[in-house]
């Protein structure tokens, strides 16, 4: 929806920009096709308030309209989409499956209006309708004031593929221009309709290095970064990228799935993905993987993030098989069908707090005592963190604004 929405902005001729709530990498990929643009997350914990700030003014600057996509339910999760939403005064637009309600739909839109008293619920939307009498009941369910916008009909044509991490990425799904195109026509037009404007200040000072909006310090000057990216390292932040160029680092990318050769770099960041739908390539001992060894012999920085990590294991164990890995970590990471880790997180290095959050199917066993371990905000499960020489490596996705002089220390 919130893919449709934006893309039928745009060809209105309006210049958009979208942002994702919570710390997820696989929506903000379909949201960057529909919208034209990077999208970056908004997350309280995770980026911070200033920084949310600083990302939602300066969009601001240059467009005609502000996208903010929620995460789970408006109020679910902590931070939810509904502190995001009464931090910076966004007027809320629910979107509702109404295929199994008739006047109930009226009920659910008003419990969510009235449920907390600093979140503006604006409009609604129904989804996957039947038809228009169907349409009717609902439209005719809802009070003031909150506004109807229309109804979205069901077709499976809207639908997004989904595996284990959530939606499939949007370099995998072959139509998906044309699905989100279809899906923006049937929008009824009044789902264009507009809440009110919202002004975004820029962020106040802070004396806190990681939320302080000025330049960073070029402590990566020169510094070349190499970078794994391609369908099996893809979970890479937007602003990371942005982080590690803002403290001075050349950034040369490449794709270990192509062949392509580890470039001559300084230090390496292997990134998280999908390496348990690729083992067989993984597997093969070929000269990226020589090159990798041999960058971790020398005692070069490699940091490795959840799948990244998996690839410096011993062995990858999934249902087609165990595959010998890169070997720098000894350990086995086995794939399973619950989950393994889900939540936001935190490391506290020696030169600062460092944020990020988890999410894997996979668990790693090793004799390796860790470095030390994550806390789990909201109390639910920490994640380890090893080191083995040059090597960091965990399940932790880092968001290096969190901390950038921590950051810096890891390449």
């Amino acid at each position: 929806m919130t893919a449709a929405l934006a893309r039928r902005h745009r060809d209105a001729g309006r210049r958009v920009r979208v942002f994702k709530c919570g710390p997820d990498f696989l929506d903000p990929m379909i949201l960057e096709r529909a919208s034209g643009h990077p999208v970056h997350q908004l997350d309280l914990f995770m980026v911070g308030d200033n920084h949310c700030r600083r990302l939602l003014h300066d969009a601001a600057q240059d467009a005609d309209i502000i996208l903010v996509e929620g995460v789970m339910g408006l109020f679910d999760g902590d931070p939810s989409g509904a502190d995001i939403a009464a931090r910076f005064g966004l007027p809320v637009l629910a979107v509702i499956d109404g295929s199994a309600m008739a006047q109930s739909f009226g009920a659910l839109v008003h419990g969510l209006a009235d449920y907390r008293q600093d979140v503006a619920v604006d409009s609604v939307i129904a989804n996957r309708v039947a038809g228009e009498r169907h349409a009717e009941m609902l439209r005719d369910s809802v009070r003031a004031p909150v506004r109807w916008l229309g109804a979205l009909p069901r077709d499976a044509g809207f639908a997004l593929p989904e595996r284990h991490l959530g939606l499939l990425m949007a370099a995998e799904i072959a139509d998906l221009d044309a699905r989100i195109a279809a899906c923006a026509a049937a929008l009824p037009d009044d789902a264009l309709a507009l809440p009110p404007p919202v002004a975004f200040p820029a962020p106040a000072p802070s004396n806190a290095p990681s939320n302080a909006p000025g330049p960073l310090p070029p402590l990566l000057q020169g510094r070349r970064i190499a970078i794994a990216r391609d369908a099996c390292f893809a979970f890479i932040y937007v602003d990371n990228l942005a982080v590690l160029r803002e403290l001075g680092a050349q950034l040369r990318f490449f794709s270990p799935l192509a062949g392509e050769d580890l470039p001559e770099c300084d230090a390496l960041w292997l990134p998280g993905g999908y390496p348990e739908l690729h083992p067989d390539m993984l597997a093969a001992d070929g000269k990226w993987q020589r090159s990798i060894r041999r960058h971790h012999a020398m005692g070069k920085p490699l940091l490795a993030e959840c799948g990244g990590m998996m690839v410096c294991s011993e062995r990858l164990e999934t249902s087609d098989g165990v595959f010998p890995m890169l070997g720098l970590l000894p350990a086995q990471v086995i794939m399973q069908n619950r989950l393994g880790g889900l939540g936001l997180q935190e490391i506290n290095l020696r030169t600062g707090v460092l944020r990020g959050h988890s999410f894997h199917y996979s668990r790693i066993e090793t004799g390796l005592i860790p470095l030390c371990r994550s806390r789990n905000p909201n109390g639910g499960r920490d994640e380890a963190v090893f080191r083995c020489g040059s090597l960091l490596a965990s399940y932790v996705h880092f968001y290096f604004r969190s901390a950038p002089e921590a950051t810096a220390m890891l390449f």
